[in-house]
């Protein structure tokens, strides 16, 4: 299992783009080990190596998954995601550790932070929902990561209109947050569940703006109509 290790990352190295290698650090405060490939070929790696281990049980594909987080590359983190999301039909409960423990020990950024909870997270959420009372815990965490997760795994659910009363749940336990990718994120959260649920958004926006990061505030309506993005921006309203 090493071995398609080796030759995925000569891939990666092989797929360097000049530009994307001098520019990837800019996206992120923190820093980052990036090959500097492009995410497009990235997923296109992805798939191309998923189909000469796709034949190995879950298991064993969580374990090459793990090896990817390891070596600290975002790239790398980019395919262990796609890897575990292409085994959303074959979820079970217990896989929820797993996802945890390298959310725990491998995040150190907002992107990979994302790939891994809006696709893999977010899908086991969807069919296991007993677990939100997990993100809930993660969204008290010390862990930045785990802060933006608890919310960002709910993006995907909040477009369809699932999970509303969990979300302000999570919106209200990170409402002051001082963190700006945290409010950025449940920013986020709450404008995804304002594409089914626009007048409970609104209302819970209207309800908080006075304490409301404008950071967050200002994700939370992006995709409303103009007059209410107006009543919403108001202080003195």
């Amino acid at each position: 299992m090493e071995n398609i290790m080796d030759v995925i990352r000569t891939e990666l190295k092989h797929s360097i783009d000049e530009k994307t290698k001098a520019t990837s650090q800019n996206f992120f405060k923190e820093k980052i080990k990036s090959y500097g490939v492009k995410v497009p070929t990235v997923n296109k790696i992805s798939k191309e190596y998923f189909k000469l281990i796709d034949f190995k049980t879950k298991s064993e594909i969580f374990e090459l998954c793990e090896i990817l987080w390891q070596s600290g590359f975002i790239e790398e983190s980019f395919i262990a995601c796609n890897w575990s999301y292409y085994l959303h039909k074959k979820y079970e409960p217990e896989d929820f550790q797993i996802f945890e423990k390298w959310m725990n020990d491998y995040v150190n950024n907002w992107a990979s932070c994302d790939t891994l909870c809006n696709h893999t997270i977010g899908e086991f959420i969807e069919m296991y929902p007993e677990y939100l009372s997990s993100l809930k815990d993660m969204a008290k965490s010390d862990n930045r990561w785990l802060r933006r997760a608890s919310s960002v795994t709910l993006i995907l659910p909040a477009r369809k209109g699932k999970f509303l009363n969990e979300i302000i749940e999570i919106a209200d336990i990170l409402l002051l947050d001082k963190d700006d990718l945290v409010q950025k994120g449940y920013g986020w959260m709450l404008k995804a569940a304002s594409e089914a649920n626009q007048r409970k958004i609104f209302d819970y926006v209207i309800r908080n703006k006075s304490i409301m990061p404008r950071t967050a505030l200002r994700y939370a309506i992006e995709k409303m109509p103009k007059d209410l993005k107006s009543k919403a921006m108001d202080r003195s309203l």
